[in-house]
């Protein structure tokens, strides 16, 4: 279908990190080959157009983002300062995400990364991010496909966390050695 969002999300990815655009521009919604290699040059052009900084987020952000990036990036930085977690999921969230932890480092304690999608780029943007997803599935799905599997780990993991009997609470009293 060739919607654009995984063009813009690897652009930010790039402009970010300075990754070379063959290690960040990929298929993206299953686009041939030759479409991938227009979207490297027009990443290339856009970012000598623009001379962006990884010093200068908002400024990326202006240039490479569009409307739903610009949200999600707002998004993030609303959670983290209302204290909150937010599921990250696919390769255009975590470029989002590159974006909030670079204008507000500490919103990235608020996050919780899904999965790795097979899009080009997106495991070493989680490399960058220092982070490890939930789930590593190959998935191209995108539609939020990793959050919606992922959120069960994560309902599961406080269930435990929160629920769980100590052992004193338990009573257990012996130690088997």
């Amino acid at each position: 279908m060739g919607i654009g969002n995984t063009t813009s999300a690897a652009a930010i990815f790039i402009a970010l990190s300075g990754v070379a655009p063959e290690l960040a521009v990929g298929k993206g919604t299953g686009v041939a080959d030759d479409v991938v290699k227009n979207k490297q040059l027009l990443i290339e052009q856009a970012l000598q157009l623009h001379r962006l900084s990884p010093e200068q987020p908002l400024d990326i952000l202006q240039c490479l983002g569009g409307f739903e990036i610009v949200h999600l990036v707002g998004a993030m930085l609303g959670v983290a300062s209302a204290q909150k977690v937010i599921v990250v999921d696919g390769f255009i969230a975590t470029a989002a995400a590159m974006l909030a932890v670079a204008i507000e480092p500490n919103s990235k304690a608020h996050m919780v990364f899904a999965h790795c999608s097979s899009e080009q780029g997106h495991q070493k943007m989680l490399e960058c991010l220092a982070v490890e997803p939930l789930l590593n599935l190959g998935m191209r799905l995108g539609e939020g496909s990793g959050a919606a599997l992922a959120l069960p780990i994560i309902q599961s993991a406080l269930a435990i966390y929160n629920d769980m009997a100590s052992f004193e609470e338990a009573d257990v009293t012996q130690v088997v050695k």
